[in-house]
C-alpha cells in the first residue's frame, strides 16, 4: 500500500498581511498629506463626505477593531471620540493608530485568523476576512480621495508606491 503525503503551503504569512495593510496605510497617509488644509475638511464631489471624514472613519476602524478582536470585545463601532481641527491632528492620530495596529496585530495567533468574530457586534466573519475588509474599505475611500485630488488639480501619488 502506498500513501501520499500532501503538503499545504501557506499563501501568505500574518507578517506579510500586516505589511500589505501598512503599505496601504502609508499610501493613504500620503494622500492625506497632499490635501490643502481647507479642502481636506470641506471639499467633496457629488455629495460624498470630505476626505477628512473618510480619514476619521479609517482611523476609527483599524486599531479599535484589532483591539476588539484581541480582547474579544464586540462593542459597537464609534467614530465620535475623534474630532480633528487640522490636517496635523489627523496625521498625528493616523500615526498613533498605525502603532496600535502593529501592537494588536502581533497579538493575534495564526489560529485566531480562522476564528469567526462578531466585529463591532455587526460583522460576523473570520478574523482574516475582517482584516481584509479594513484594507478594502481603505482602498475604496482612498479612491475617493484620488478623485478629490484630481478635481482640485493635484496629481495623487502612484497607487503602487505604498512604501
Amino acid at each position: 500500500m502506498t500513501t501520499t503525503a500532501t503538503i499545504t503551503k501557506q499563501f501568505m504569512t500574518s507578517e506579510q498581511l500586516l505589511e500589505h495593510w501598512q503599505g496601504h496605510r502609508n499610501l493613504t497617509r500620503r494622500v492625506i498629506e497632499m490635501f490643502p488644509e481647507k479642502e481636506l475638511f470641506e471639499f467633496s464631489v457629488g455629495g460624498m463626505r470630505p476626505f477628512a471624514k473618510l480619514a476619521i472613519e479609517l482611523i476609527s476602524i483599524g486599531g479599535p477593531a484589532l483591539k476588539g478582536i484581541v480582547d474579544k470585545n464586540m462593542e459597537a463601532y464609534n467614530e465620535e471620540g475623534f474630532a480633528p481641527k487640522t490636517k496635523e491632528d489627523i496625521l498625528k492620530k493616523w500615526d498613533e493608530e498605525t502603532e496600535t495596529i502593529n501592537t494588536y496585530f502581533a497579538q493575534i495567533s495564526e489560529e485566531r485568523f480562522q476564528e469567526t468574530f462578531n466585529l463591532f457586534g455587526q460583522y460576523e466573519f473570520p478574523v482574516y476576512q475582517n482584516i481584509l475588509y479594513f484594507v478594502d474599505n481603505e482602498i475604496h475611500h482612498r479612491g475617493q480621495g484620488y478623485v478629490y485630488l484630481r478635481a482640485l488639480g493635484i496629481e495623487p501619488p502612484f497607487f503602487w508606491e505604498r512604501f
